[in-house]
């Protein structure tokens, strides 16, 4: 059969969505007329391109059942990544629930109109010794800073080895041109000096930034100068000193094994102004969080840039919460501190049970390493116990994935890794479920 005589074979839109009248007491008419024109559309396409006919009811019911589902979806996340970029980094802790109407902007001790960020500032506060603000990501962060303490052609000066591109596309110096700061680069991409930056200073000066390179680590012939250093030109000169610290670490990780920067860490080494990530170490929504001297963050505060990049009510609640359990030392309630904090004996407890339910044909226990991820760490990880499976990793993996609900594993050297360390303890009986069915294959 020809292309044309199949072209003139496509049904019209109205008598295909007569053929699913059926579905109208779930969706909407206009709804289906549209999906039954862009399914009539899409086979007229393919059908030019050599390819056959689909069933066009089947593909339109399809349709409007994926749309009438949530495309946000729980997930089990068994790779062993705790802030596991693609799956949402940082799981929240328990909020309270607030469906309906809040004090958002409302002071109700005063009865007028307060402000939004009262909910977290107080908090920030007692959490850092500094005032403190929240915008929408970490690179908001940056971008508000920069415009604001640098905009209009305000001279930054930053490390050759701190230009750094994270996920995404997000490049430092291209955030910079954005926010109408210009770039000086110091030193080399492995050796910087404090006199690098003291010999860029001109009266065009603005800001100091230090980049904390996240998602890589330079070994070797290496310098750079500390953050005391910095700090002390910083206030020799009176150009304020800003750090993007990335992850921010609020509480010490070394015994862990874990050198990763804190935020008080800096701001006791006399940074001016710190800025990271809610959604990693802290351990909550994502969101940017900008910490540092008064003046500094008033200047912010009234950037008209400041709106356009606050938070919503939502993040605020969880964001509320997240420093709240910090601030009262209540750690077991945040997730990414349990799962980090998780030793190897429970961990190996865990994957003896769940494996024992397997039997050894079906998988063995191994000795693993659980990663930190969201760009933390990069050359560190946590020693873990992982459960190996036994047969087709390709098919095991994919049975995994478009489980209900679907379970994301690590595949190394052709072999199926599940790593409990971020897996909830209340999810293993539905972990537990997708396995069995994986067994036959």
């Amino acid at each position: 059969m020809s292309v044309s005589r199949d072209l003139r074979s496509l049904p019209s839109v109205d008598s295909l969505a007569r053929q699913l009248a059926q579905l109208e007491t779930r969706f909407p008419r206009e709804l289906i007329v549209s999906e039954c024109r862009r399914a009539v559309e899409q086979a007229r396409a393919a059908l030019r391109r050599g390819e056959p006919l689909p069933d066009l009811v089947s593909c339109v019911a399809s349709e409007l059942e994926g749309l009438a589902a949530p495309s946000l979806v729980e997930v089990i996340n068994a790779t062993g990544v705790i802030l596991h970029t693609n799956l949402g980094r940082a799981p929240l802790p328990l909020l309270p629930a607030q469906p309906w109407y809040t004090n958002l902007e409302y002071d109700l001790e005063a009865g007028r109109r307060g402000k939004r960020d009262r909910h977290t500032t107080r908090l920030l506060d007692r959490l850092f010794g500094r005032p403190g603000i929240l915008v929408n990501n970490g690179a908001a962060a940056v971008y508000l800073a920069l415009h604001e303490l640098a905009g209009h052609g305000g001279e930054v000066i930053v490390s050759r080895g701190e230009l750094i591109e994270i996920g995404d596309g997000f490049r430092i110096p291209e955030i910079m041109e954005r926010s109408g700061a210009k770039l000086v680069e110091v030193g080399t991409t492995n050796r910087t000096r404090i006199d690098d930056y003291r010999r860029a200073i001109t009266p065009g000066t603005r800001l100091l930034m230090r980049v904390h390179p996240s998602n890589f680590h330079i070994q070797g012939f290496t310098a750079r100068p500390s953050l005391q250093e910095l700090a002390a030109l910083s206030h020799e000169t009176g150009i304020p000193l800003y750090e993007d610290l990335g992850s921010g670490s609020l509480t010490d990780l070394s015994a862990l094994g874990i050198d990763e920067p804190s935020v008080a860490g800096s701001l006791s080494a006399g940074v001016g102004l710190v800025s990271f990530s809610g959604d990693k170490l802290l351990g909550g929504p994502q969101a940017g969080v900008i910490v540092g001297e008064g003046i500094l963050i008033d200047r912010l505060r009234k950037n008209p840039m400041f709106r356009a990049l606050r938070v919503g009510k939502l993040v605020i609640a969880a964001m509320e919460t997240c420093l709240r359990l910090h601030l009262l030392q209540q750690m077991e309630a945040l997730p990414v501190h349990r799962m980090l904090h998780m030793s190897v004996d429970e961990l190996r407890g865990r994957a003896t049970r769940v494996a024992g339910q397997l039997g050894p044909a079906c998988c063995e226990i191994r000795e693993g390493r659980s990663l930190i991820g969201g760009g933390s760490t990069p050359a560190q990880s946590l020693p873990s116990v992982v459960i190996a499976l036994r047969g087709d990793a390709a098919a095991l993996e994919r049975a995994l994935r478009t489980s209900r609900p679907p379970v994301i594993a690590r595949v190394e050297d052709d072999t199926v890794l599940i790593d409990l360390r971020t897996v909830a303890p209340e999810q293993e009986p539905a972990l537990l479920s997708a396995l069995k069915k994986c067994q036959a294959l």
